[in-house]
């Protein structure tokens, strides 16, 4: 074979699917008309389609960011500083009179100065830096302040007490039997007096209650305090407390003693007794008594059953004691050398005044009220050094503050609990005045909700200061919640952060209300944050109505308005429930979202009525315009709700909304039908038949059309009309006007494409693609947006199904885009109908001489560049088309090719079954092109049997002639009708029996409704069977169910009933007496298939074999197509067998 039977389209191989009509950009075409800028509202005018789309584009861009339910993560874009809060100098503690703040000033100096204790690493210890600190926050000059400080200096020095809390011990020794001990303390205050000489380097020895002391006479009794005594145990627990007074910080030391209680009467008895002794001679008297009990030396002897065991001691300086105070375990220490102790305790000693000689502690201010004040002043002078504007200071104090507030709260012995108090107290105050970041509050809410669990109560006036500050802060707190859309916009994270620590803040107000004798809150607090929340929200909304669309302004004017408003409102019902829903539930078990959304949907609800009650009179095309959009806005803030699982609107204030504005969206809807075609008018005036870029095959108003298309129905999708019935109406209405909108579009091209002058002798025309193009992009688009059109059907509709009418209209309109596609597409091969007869009959006329490969070169080639153009031009589907007019133009010229020759060679034919053969594999293109099923399918078929019948001798196309016979499949069994034989070949005898037995449902072919069949028995090819006559039945009157029985026998060898095409033919005919008998119908029967021709039959008879039905027929195409290739032969026996067939066909009616 040639390389030329390889011969395929390289271009072919290459075609691309068309990109999606979907994918589209937000600009019109830019070979189009050039948009406007995209209008306002209000910039709309009636008639100009350009404007009209821009407009609606706004609207569907705005609907684009309404799908499905907000994301945080979209909501906050901004990380900003969070907005301003208002302050308010009078909301904090009240201005302190020149008086007051002299004595605050003495108060700080008097603490500074008399300090005692040890300083902690963090804290300040250098008296001048705190003095010089104080004179910067008191504003004094530097006389005043010398003043000031010699003053104090001059004051009595305070009354300095130490506190102890005994809390336990561990790990104490087993004195008693049982391995247990039964321990208490005995702890008192060594004086400077009595204060341990230095050792002696021979034996180490330590101070003890329980020994007789030689240094100074007897212990005062106030120095001597003794706990209870723990049975049984070696980790006691006291938690008992202690005050002792203190004459000297420096030298006085706490001295604590543990023992194991054994006697009856014993030290702690006795310790006691010495409560009640009066002068030192008793005390003398009962010291003896605790001497007496006490062990010598730490030993015991076999007679000292009854006295306490040792089990260790401390002995800690006053002066070591933290300014602070402190909370540690002390290891037990042994009082001599000899001594054997183990174990801990722990201790929690503070350092304080009982006696201050300043005038604010002689006019009885107490130490809490100092504190408050001297926090409060120490507050605001830190918190100016911060920048001015900052809202996130999180109350950091400097060191001299902090150790300035440290020593005045340890000496006027305030509690962690009214520490705590006074931090939040005067924090929450100063909050109002000055921003403070609202982790720092939250974090003191929780230091004194600790403390507060701990201790559980405070002073009457000191809880009563509490509560005050609770209801101020609570109500601080409310008044930004009102109005928390400008203090906190969702759409910043860090005033959301700040709402988030604002609301924590609150919930830990609530946590106080069970806890308070004397509550500061008349309801449960989240009943008056919702309270808040709903005032303002209507505060808001007012703002807003009044702002946009005040109700004094005329209706067309507040419908502007409205519509901002209801956008507004969408856009904060987003934030709602994505930002503010979580943090209101979850923190203070507030419903935010919902009852924000119930307020405000009722709110704009009620607008919108009175909007379309007013204008409903007043319908212009603007007025219309505008009520369209405002649905849309409802629609969505309905479908919002109804989002959200759990949420039915049919509770809604807008349930029903839709009713008033159905006359106006049947007038936008006509707006838009009109506007669509000024647009595409429009858009094919400019058009330019070109392609638009190097990747798009369409031109510029096939865009313009597709975009509008697809607006379409994304605005159908936003409309979603709620009424089923209306909906029907609207939707079939819509799709209609799309319909002829798409139909207008085609008629503009058609116009379009036959203004522009032709190009002489192109064969491709450049226009004509791109408008086939164009009508394929169209079809598409509108398909799209029709399926998109649906609406419900209720009940009866199947879901993922058109509706019926919808359905009509989207396959019509398809129809037509189709039957235009194929006018286009034929419009642009007609051009090649010239070349391709040309190329075709260069074939025929190529002398016998020269290779088929040569002869069909010249065609390969022209179909070659005419198809490289056609692919560079058109998108798949419609080269898809192209190929399959070319391929059927191409198959008609070679029938007409072969029509005109006859009686020529065979090779002629062999030549166009090569280029038929080779035309298959050109357009096939390996897979590339048209499928073989529709290649060799329809004109290819008939072609094929011409070219095959050309090639064979006259006998085989006679025997092709009861073949095909033989394979004709009657399709309408029921017309003309059905007939019953039976056949059996007689080996003995050498014959062939036949028996007709009836016929049912012939054709009635007389006037009565009836006929007079007879059937003609004859067998075939008659080359086979040359001596053999036809024979006939009886003629059966009036009836179309006869019943012959009869039997007739054919002499013939069973080697020719064997031969290729060898059968029985049976036609059924109609008899006439005055005129020629009509043809009825036809069946054949295949000889080889009859019992006793392949092997004899063995017993039995014809009439034993089980009888055949035969559907009757009329002669089908392929069966003339071979009696057309006969009439074409001139030798004797193709003539005589066609002159016999056309006797036969005298008889019958045209082929239907």
């Amino acid at each position: 074979m040639s390389t030329l039977l390889e011969i395929k389209s390289s271009v072919l191989r290459q075609v691309q699917v068309c990109p999606s009509f979907r994918r589209r950009t937000e600009e019109e075409p830019a070979s189009g008309s050039a948009d406007p800028p995209e209008p306002t509202a209000g910039a709309w005018k009636p008639g100009d389609g350009v404007e009209f789309f821009a407009q609606m584009r706004l609207i569907l861009k705005k609907g684009e960011g309404r799908q499905g339910l907000p994301c945080p993560e979209v909501l906050l874009r901004s990380s900003s500083p969070a907005p301003a809060e208002p302050v308010d100098p009078s909301r904090g503690l009240r201005t302190l009179s020149q008086e007051e703040v002299d004595m605050l000033y003495e108060e700080a100096l008097y603490t500074v100065l008399h300090r005692a204790g040890t300083m902690g690493p963090d804290q300040v210890d250098d008296e001048e830096a705190l003095l010089s600190y104080l004179q910067q926050v008191f504003g004094t000059g530097p006389e005043e302040h010398a003043a000031a400080v010699e003053r104090v200096k001059k004051a009595k020095a305070p009354t300095y007490a130490l506190k102890v809390s005994v809390m336990r011990a561990k790990n104490l020794l087993a004195k008693d039997p049982n391995g247990f001990s039964d321990p208490y303390c005995m702890l008192g205050i060594l004086p400077a007096s009595g204060a341990v000489r230095e050792p002696s380097p021979h034996k180490e020895q330590r101070f003890s209650f329980r020994k007789g002391s030689k240094r100074g006479g007897p212990l005062p009794a106030k120095c001597i305090q003794v706990t209870e005594v723990k049975s049984s145990t070696l980790n006691p627990v006291w938690k008992e407390h202690f005050l002792f007074e203190i004459e000297d910080v420096g030298t006085d030391q706490l001295h604590l003693d543990i023992w194991d209680h054994d006697d009856d009467v014993s030290l702690v008895e006795a310790c006691r007794k010495l409560n009640e002794v009066i002068g030192l001679k008793g005390v003398s008297r009962y010291f003896k008594q605790i001497v007496k009990s006490a062990r010598a030396n730490g030993t015991a002897g076999p007679t000292e059953d009854h006295t306490d065991d040792f089990l260790g001691c401390l002995n800690i300086p006053v002066r070591e004691v933290p300014v602070a105070g402190e909370d540690r375990w002390f290891k037990l220490e042994p009082r001599s050398s000899a001594s054997r102790v183990q174990g801990d305790c722990q201790l929690i000693l503070k350092l304080i005044t009982t006696q201050r000689d300043t005038n604010m502690s002689q006019r009885g201010r107490s130490g809490f009220l100092s504190y408050l004040l001297l926090l409060n002043r120490l507050l605001q002078f830190e918190h100016r050094a911060e920048e001015p504007n900052s809202s996130s200071w999180r109350g950091e104090l400097s060191g001299p503050a902090a150790t300035v507030l440290c020593l005045h709260g340890a000496q006027s012995n305030l509690s962690a609990l009214q520490l705590a108090v006074l931090h939040w107290q005067v924090s929450s105050r100063h909050h109002q005045t000055r921003t403070l970041d609202y982790g720092y509050l939250l974090g003191l809410l929780e230091d004194l909700q600790a403390h507060w669990e701990e201790a559980g109560s405070l002073p009457q006036e000191q809880e009563e200061g509490l509560a005050d500050s609770f209801s101020a802060f609570s109500e601080f707190g409310l008044q930004l919640l009102r109005q928390l859309r400008d203090y906190f916009p969702a759409t910043n994270s860090t005033a959301v952060y700040r709402l988030e620590l604002l609301l924590k803040c609150l919930g830990k107000l609530q946590l106080f209300q069970p806890s308070f004798e004397i509550c500061p809150f008349e309801t449960e607090l989240n009943m008056d944050i919702a309270a808040a929340l709903k005032r303002g929200n209507r505060e808001w909304f007012d703002k807003l109505l009044n702002t946009q669309s005040p109700r004094e302004q005329p209706g067309p004017q507040r419908l502007a308005g409205l519509i901002k408003l209801a956008d507004t409102i969408y856009e904060d019902l987003q934030s709602c429930y994505g930002i503010y829903a979580s943090l209101f539930h979850s923190i203070i078990k507030v419903d935010f979202f919902t009852l924000t959304f119930r307020q405000l949907e009722r709110l704009v609800a009620e607008e919108a009525w009175v909007l379309t009650e007013e204008l409903s009179p007043k319908m212009t095309l603007e007025v219309a315009l505008g009520l369209f959009e405002l649905y849309l806005t409802l629609a969505d803030i309905q479908r919002f709700w109804s989002s959200i699982p759990g949420r039915d609107s049919r509770s809604l204030a807008l349930a029903g909304i839709h009713a008033p504005f159905l006359p106006a969206v049947k007038l936008w809807l006509q707006v838009l039908r009109d506007q669509t075609k000024w647009r595409l008018q429009g858009a094919v005036d400019v058009d330019t038949l070109e392609p638009m870029d190097a990747s798009s095959k369409h031109s510029s108003s096939a865009a313009t059309a597709s975009l509008c298309f697809s607006h379409i129905q994304e605005l159908w999708a936003c409309l979603a009309w709620p009424d089923p019935a209306q909906s029907q109406t609207l939707g079939t209405q819509l799709s209609q006007d799309l319909c002829e909108a798409a139909l207008f579009y085609t008629e503009l091209l058609r116009k379009k494409v036959d203004a522009q002058p032709g190009a002489a002798g192109e064969a491709v025309s450049e226009p004509l693609c791109v408008v086939l193009n164009d009508v394929e992009l169209l079809r598409k688009a509108a398909g799209q947006a029709l399926r998109g059109l649906a609406w419900p059907e209720g009940a009866a509709g199947l879901e993922g199904t058109l509706p019926r009418p919808l359905l009509s209209c989207t396959q019509a309109l398809d129809e037509d885009l189709q039957r235009e596609a194929r006018t286009v597409t034929a419009h642009l091969t007609s051009k090649m109908v010239g070349d391709v007869r040309k190329y075709v009959q260069h074939v025929s006329l190529s002398p016998d001489s020269i290779q088929n490969e040569e002869a069909v070169a010249p065609l390969l080639k022209y179909l070659d560049e005419k198809l490289a153009l056609l692919n560079a031009s058109l998108v798949k589907e419609n080269l898809n088309r192209v190929l399959e007019a070319l391929w059927e133009l191409l198959l008609q010229a070679i029938l007409q090719a072969l029509g005109a020759n006859r009686d020529v060679s065979a090779d002629f034919y062999g030549r166009f079954h090569f280029t038929l053969e080779a035309l298959v594999n050109f357009f096939h293109a390996e897979g590339q092109g048209l499928p073989l099923e529709s290649l060799r399918d329809g004109s290819y078929k008939r072609l094929e049997e011409e070219l095959r019948l050309h090639q064979c001798s006259t006998r085989e196309c006679i025997e092709q002639y009861y073949l095909d016979k033989l394979k004709q499949r009657s399709m309408e069994h029921n017309r003309f009708g059905r007939l019953s034989v039976r056949c059996h070949y007689e080996a003995a005898e050498q014959r062939l029996a036949v028996e007709v037995l009836h016929a049912a449902d012939l054709l009635p072919l007389d006037a009565n409704g009836l006929s007079d069949p007879f059937v003609i028995v004859e067998l075939g090819p008659p080359h086979l069977f040359p001596l053999v006559r036809s024979q006939r039945t009886q003629v059966k009157s009036r009836t179309l169910h006869p019943v012959y029985d009869e039997l007739f026998y054919f002499s013939v060898p069973a080697e020719a009933c064997r031969r290729r095409g060898a059968c029985v033919l049976f036609t059924v005919m109609d008899h006439d007496w005055l005129s020629t008998n009509d043809f009825a119908g036809e069946a054949a029967l295949g000889l080889g298939s009859v019992g006793g021709v392949a092997r004899p039959q063995v017993g039995g008879s014809a009439r034993a074999s089980q009888p055949v039905t035969l559907h009757l027929r009329r002669p089908r195409a392929q069966v003339r197509s071979a009696l057309r290739m006969l009439e074409g032969r001139p030798n004797k026996e193709a003539q005589e067998f066609v002159k016999r067939l056309r006797e036969l066909e005298k008889y019958m009616e045209a082929d239907p």
